[in-house]
Parts: C-alpha cells; sequence; structure tokens
C-alpha cells in the first residue's frame, strides 16, 4: 500500500462532509441545527443528499453527529449496536418511550454501547459545537431507523414525512409520495411494548465506560472496552480497544478483518510496509485486512485513540452472554 493508496482510506476531521437533512426530525424545533456525517459504510440516513466518504464494507458502519449547543437528536431506535464516544463537547444522552426513563451526560472521549430494544437520543448540553463519533453494527447498520410516533408526527407538522421505503418527502417543498409508496407507520403498541424502560443504574454500569478509567486500565496494553470480553461485554460484530501512549507498541500488528483508527487526543503516527501517515483527533482511518502497522504517538503529550475491529460475529440485538 503506497501512502496514496492509504491516504483514500483517511477521512480527515476538516474534510467531513455534513448533511443537514438527514433525518425525519431536521425542520422540528430543537434538532434543526444538528450535522449527520457518514464516514464508512452507507450508515442510516434518510437524505439522498447524505455524502458517504469510504463505501468499502467493513463489517460496522462509522459515522458522526455534530450539534452546536442545546440541539438534539430526537428519540429513536435500532436493530444493531449503536456505540457513541464524544470528540468534543458535554453530552446528555436520554432513554426510554418518552426519554425520561434515565439518563448519562458524557464528556470527551468517553463512550457508550447504548442498548439495543431501547428508544435514545442526545443533545449538546455544552457550551460550544460539539461532536460525536459512532459505530454502527453490520454493513447496512439494520436496515434504518425506528423513530418513536411523536417524533414521526411532530415532522409532519413540519413538513418532513418519511416513506415505508425509507425516503424522506419534504411536502412544504411541494414533495408527494410517489404513486404506490405509503408513509412510514407509526409503530403499533405490541412493538411499543418491546422497548425496553432500564433505569440509569441498570445502564451505566453495563454500557458506559469513562475516558479516565480507560487511560488507567491501559496503562501496560490497549484495554477491550467493547467485545466478548470486554469493559462492556458484548459481540455486535466488532470490538472496540483503547490505546494510549503507555500502551502503544512499535510492532506491527496485522488483524484478518478491516479495522479503523480514531484518535481522540493526540497526534498518531500509523506505519506499514510501504508508508506511513499521521492521525489528529477527529480523523479516521481505515486500514485494509492483512495489512501489518504499528501506531505510535508523534508528539509529546496526552495521546489517545480507539481501534474499531471486525469480528465477523452476526450484527443484531445486545448480547445477553
Amino acid at each position: 500500500m503506497t501512502p496514496k493508496d492509504m491516504e483514500a482510506r483517511i477521512v480527515r476531521y476538516g474534510d467531513l462532509q455534513p448533511c443537514k437533512t438527514a433525518f425525519i426530525d431536521a425542520h422540528t424545533p430543537g434538532s434543526d441545527q444538528k450535522e449527520n456525517f457518514t464516514i464508512i459504510g452507507g450508515g442510516v440516513s434518510e437524505s439522498p443528499d447524505q455524502h458517504v466518504h469510504i463505501t468499502i464494507p467493513h463489517g460496522f458502519n462509522i459515522g458522526a453527529a455534530g450539534q452546536p449547543p442545546k440541539c438534539r437528536n430526537s428519540l429513536h431506535d435500532h436493530r444493531t449496536a449503536e456505540a457513541f464516544f464524544v470528540l468534543s463537547g458535554r453530552w446528555r444522552f436520554f432513554w426510554g418511550r418518552y426519554g425520561d426513563a434515565g439518563e448519562v451526560v458524557l464528556e470527551k472521549g468517553d463512550i457508550f454501547n447504548i442498548p439495543t430494544g431501547v428508544f435514545r437520543g442526545f443533545e449538546n448540553i455544552g457550551s460550544d459545537y460539539g461532536m460525536i463519533m459512532a459505530i454502527l453494527g453490520g454493513d447496512d447498520a439494520g436496515g434504518g431507523v425506528m423513530w418513536a410516533p411523536q417524533v414521526i408526527e411532530d415532522a409532519a407538522d413540519h413538513g418532513l414525512v418519511l416513506a415505508k421505503t425509507g425516503k424522506l418527502y419534504d411536502t412544504k417543498k411541494g414533495d408527494v409520495l410517489p404513486d404506490g409508496v405509503s408513509a412510514m407507520p407509526l409503530m403499533e403498541a405490541t412493538e411499543l411494548a418491546k422497548r425496553g424502560e432500564p433505569t440509569t443504574v441498570e445502564v451505566l454500569p453495563n454500557h458506559v465506560a469513562r475516558y479516565w478509567d480507560m487511560v488507567a486500565l491501559s496503562d501496560k496494553a490497549p484495554v477491550e472496552v467493547i467485545g466478548e470480553t470486554g469493559i462492556l461485554r458484548d459481540k455486535p460484530g466488532f470490538e472496540v480497544n483503547f490505546v494510549t501512549r503507555a500502551s502503544a507498541s512499535k510492532c506491527a500488528t496485522r488483524f484478518e478483518r478491516p479495522s479503523v483508527l480514531m484518535p481522540v487526543t493526540g497526534h498518531w503516527k500509523v506505519t506499514w510496509d510501504g508508508g506511513a501517515a499521521t492521525l489528529a483527533p477527529g480523523d479516521t482511518m481505515s486500514v485494509p485486512e492483512g495489512l501489518a502497522h504499528s501506531v505510535a504517538p508523534s508528539m509529546t503529550g496526552e495521546a489517545a485513540m480507539y481501534q474499531i475491529v471486525g469480528t465477523g460475529d452476526p450484527a443484531g440485538l445486545t448480547w445477553k452472554g
């Protein structure tokens, strides 16, 4: 792999292309300023305007959400894993049928592996524009988003209709559903009853890991954050590892499946036979399967990154093993 080849697999933070009409709540007051980024894989955007940076299948998707203060993402659910880590800002995550079953506040570097079968939303409660990075299970990310009924109703009041095909139509622009295509129905009571209402006490120990705890745990070797034996035990089709300056190794590593490097703090040099590249916080690098590579901080100071590796496990509901 030449440096030019690898550069095509790196998405720089400054090159991210946002979509401001990605989801059904794009016109709903309080949610109308959010930006959605699809970095690796097709993601779950409902808009044809969404730009996809890297289309190579990895077995999982990488995306991001950027929001100004007081902007929120509406209550929704996925059929596969949805894990977020905070790149910048201060974020409140909330969940439940009406968003009042529980909540947690995440700071820079913290990660949340949100349990499936639960409506969830999030908002930027910081003082500046913030960014959270997302990992979604499966190449098709479970086939899309399932919205709480009130989200679909509120969206219709502001001109957006979601078709059963998963495509958005803006009635304020004169859009109409094509013949033979119906609107996405509201979730029926039987399905709503299956949605969990876990308390904060139930969620935090099994689904949230704090940045500084992971820094301490990775003083000798990278720590497995999400995985069968991870801090957050799950088998979502990928593993998430946390690497710091103290646990980085100059020894080359290779994986049988594609992997992704995502720095949180510091600058990192990635070296392989044929070249090297430097990553900064917010950059995303896709490493081809079988490519031996090493990662190490390229400057002094605090340095930590997330590494996501495909496992081949089927993407689906949160693992209960």
